[in-house]
């Protein structure tokens, strides 16, 4: 079912594995492939592995080159954000937290945020509400109601294998898509007044 919607949306994917190939990277992958099917969307990729040697050693925005300027201005500007992390230690790693603490805190209001992880074992699948949904959070952005968390046993030479995984990401496209037909920003809304009591 296709989403209704004026223009094609802008997409932008963030994954935040450290090589290539990686299983965040295979799980971004994937979950673009599916919302480029359900709606007509623009998509671009952002891969923090790639970035890390002119990101890592930048403690202000100011000091970053232009190439890493350009990615932090797409996510500011999508639609929609899909952001993949790799666990690690417990969390997402320090790369993916140094990227988004970059992006302007107002830029994020409102935006559609779909939340995926991967990591060794069962044992960390809480990092997506316990870590990264405080994370948008703190940005106003709208998480959307289902992530997806995926364990090593899940991909085959770096592919999505377990069919519960591949049906639950099919899920969390389709539960989203009713929520990226709404505005993105509300500034022309009025607030009711509320009666001082």
């Amino acid at each position: 079912m296709k989403a209704k919607t004026s223009h094609p949306l802008n997409v932008v994917a963030i994954s935040g594995g450290m090589h290539r190939p990686s299983r965040a990277l295979a799980l971004t992958e994937h979950l673009m492939g599916l919302l480029a099917k359900a709606l007509p969307c623009q998509v671009r990729l952002i891969e923090l592995g790639q970035l890390a040697p002119q990101l890592a050693g930048a403690a202000w925005r100011s000091q970053l080159p232009e190439t890493v300027e350009t990615e932090l201005a797409a996510v500011e500007q999508a639609d929609i954000l899909i952001v993949v992390t790799p666990v690690y230690r417990g969390s997402y790693t320090g790369l993916f937290k140094h990227f988004f603490d970059l992006i302007d805190q107002d830029a994020l209001i409102d935006t559609p945020v779909l939340l995926a992880a991967t990591g060794g074992s069962e044992r960390h699948a809480l990092v997506i509400d316990h870590q990264l949904r405080p994370l948008f959070s703190f940005f106003q952005a709208r998480t959307l109601p289902l992530g997806i968390y995926a364990t090593d046993k899940d991909f085959v030479d770096y592919r999505l294998h377990n069919e519960d995984l591949i049906q639950r990401a099919a899920l969390a496209v389709q539960r989203a898509l009713p929520l990226l037909d709404l505005p993105r920003h509300m500034g022309s809304a009025t607030t009711p007044a509320v009666a001082a009591a």
